[in-house]
């Protein structure tokens, strides 16, 4: 009776305990989905870890498609940070396909207005992208390493089988056995065993621990899959059905991985350290983790849709958000999709994100553009809200204007560059070959009717005047030809009445007030006609003989055209 009562009291403290941790995690998540519920259209506050964005980048570089935007041109428009002012995912399946999603344009007429239909769904109905919200926040992230980094790795464990295991188990009966013949024997030969498993089976842990972090991200994905196909929602009907069938098919995943994918080892509990003791000894988990990796190893592509398919729906949903943020100061493109297309665009008042306060701005330009103007004046960011605007009207659908009307572009860019000492080339060698690989894109468009944007800021810097004049003439009219815009900044004046035929020329321009220097950062027509670079050493307290001296020099040069 005793003996009843006191295993009546422990089976009662197990239950409040688990009880107890049952209603506080349910109470953080509520107040967590909440806060989810409540920052949509805000701008996210989350803080990215050194490294993260690697991570996550690793779904975009194992689904490569034709004509992604490239890294030269992502690094040229800071679309890292772009990347993070944009997203509020939940989960890492929302992280790595918005990355993705921002690194490939869609160059489909059918599948822009589809992407478009179920951004404007979810951001209509509120009850459905909440249960998206929700789904994906039980989904989460998996910590360090990506889904696609533990699929790549999957080979390093090579083929793992059971045998050794289930002799382990056997041998464990033979002692039990033993016992009744020679208790003395049978103990020794128990404890022997039993030690011998022991340190097996945390050698054989050590190994699988990172993937069994990974199984159980597929298997939350399986659950999100699952729940995502219990309800009909119109503006994901193909994804659902797709994701309840990936479901059926990984079944027999469910059944192999239960142990190591719903029981946490070391929660703390009782009942939890007498299931770490049973694991341990009769090689449990290890037995379950490599039924599970031959399934795993079995639907490949079922995880990649799924991750692909939920990553997709969460995606719409922060594009939305990301919408609402910006309060009205966006617009949906006007793109004509049509080969062989006008290459004439026109974009009223954009602007680029990453200002508290930017100067709007507007082009309507139907051939190339040469922008001229002092340093700070204004004229890189011009560039690059201008192909930042171009790159998210054709991935996320959602331009910074109030108004965006172009043709699909191949969009590329040439403008941060920095010289390779790891690779020992100059400046002026990155340079070229980063104009070259635009050049090679001209001709590929060319040949299949399609327009190219390209952006160059100060083009070929790394030289010298008489030669950087001459190669950038002919290369910025290579630049203006057929179906290509070209947008480029310098501050070579000679450049403007060179190419007047090819280009038209805007300036951004600065005034000095009241020995202070105001920058408008308004677009000008015509090319810059003021020389302040001089004035500007005056506002900034150069001494007067350097500016007399400069200014003296500067006008017997336009006056004879040579260097005294």
């Amino acid at each position: 009776m005793e003996f009843l009562v006191l295993a009546g009291a422990i089976l009662l403290m197990i239950v409040v305990i688990m009880g107890k941790e049952y209603f506080n995690s349910r109470a953080f998540q509520i107040r967590a989905l909440k806060q989810i519920y409540e920052s949509y259209g805000c701008p996210p506050q989350r803080e990215y870890k050194a490294g993260e964005m690697e991570h996550i980048r690793k779904y975009y570089l194992r689904h490569p498609e034709s004509l992604q935007i490239d890294d030269i041109t992502w690094n040229d428009l800071d679309l890292d940070t772009i990347y993070q002012k944009i997203n509020a995912s939940c989960s890492a399946a929302g992280d790595e396909y918005l990355y993705h999603r921002l690194r490939t344009p869609l160059y489909d007429q059918e599948k822009m207005a589809a992407w478009e239909e179920q951004i404007a769904y979810f951001m209509e109905q509120e009850e459905e992208r909440h249960l998206v919200q929700n789904v994906c926040y039980s989904l989460g992230r998996m910590g360090r390493h990506s889904l696609q980094e533990y699929i790549e790795n999957l080979d390093i464990l090579g083929e793992r089988k059971n045998a050794a295991y289930f002799l382990g188990d056997f041998l464990i009966l033979v002692c039990i056995g033993a016992m009744f013949v020679s208790l003395p024997v049978g103990i020794a030969a128990l404890l022997i065993v039993l030690c011998h498993n022991i340190i097996g089976y945390f050698k054989e842990y050590k190994q699988i621990e990172p993937y069994i972090t990974s199984f159980r991200y597929i298997n939350r994905m399986l659950d999100a899959a699952q729940q995502l196909g219990r309800r009909k929602i119109e503006g994901i009907a193909a994804e659902q059905e797709r994701l309840v069938e990936c479901h059926q098919q990984m079944k027999g995943f469910i059944r192999n991985a239960y142990l190591i994918v719903y029981v946490e080892k070391g929660n703390g509990n009782p009942l939890g350290i007498v299931l770490d003791y049973l694991r341990m000894l009769f090689y449990l988990d290890l037995i379950q983790f490599n039924n599970a990796l031959r399934s795993v190893r079995g639907h490949l592509a079922e995880i990649d849709e799924m991750a692909t398919l939920i990553g997709k729906i969460e995606t719409a949903v922060v594009i939305g958000s990301y919408r609402s943020s910006l309060e009205g100061e966006y617009c949906v493109p006007a793109i004509r999709f049509e080969k062989d297309a006008d290459r004439h665009m026109v974009i009223e008042q954009f602007y680029h994100p990453l200002l508290s306060e930017p100067v709007k701005n507007s082009i309507d330009a139907e051939r190339g553009v040469l922008l001229t103007g002092s340093n700070a004046s204004g004229k890189s960011t011009f560039l690059r809200a201008t192909a930042l605007n171009a790159v998210l009207a054709q991935t996320i659908h959602t331009c910074l204007a109030r108004r965006y009307e172009a043709p699909v572009f191949r969009v590329y860019s040439s403008m941060s560059l920095k010289d390779d000492l790891a690779g020992g080339q100059s400046y002026y060698m990155v340079e070229i070959k980063s104009i070259k690989r635009i050049l090679d894109e001209v001709k590929r468009a060319k040949e299949e009717q399609c327009c190219v944007l390209c952006f160059v800021d100060e083009v070929l810097r790394g030289t010298n005047t008489v030669e950087r004049i001459a190669a950038s003439t002919q290369i910025m009219k290579m630049l203006a030809r057929g179906h290509v815009i070209c947008f480029a900044a310098t501050h070579d004046v000679e450049l403007t009445k060179l190419l007047d035929q090819e280009y038209a020329n805007y300036h951004f321009e600065e005034r000095i007030e009241e020995e202070d220097v105001f920058f408008p950062y308004k677009l000008m027509p015509g090319p810059a006609v003021t020389r302040n670079a001089i004035a500007l050493l005056k506002v900034l307290g150069y001494e007067e003989q350097i500016i007399r001296e400069a200014e003296r020099m500067a006008e017997r040069f336009l006056a004879e055209g040579k260097w005294q």
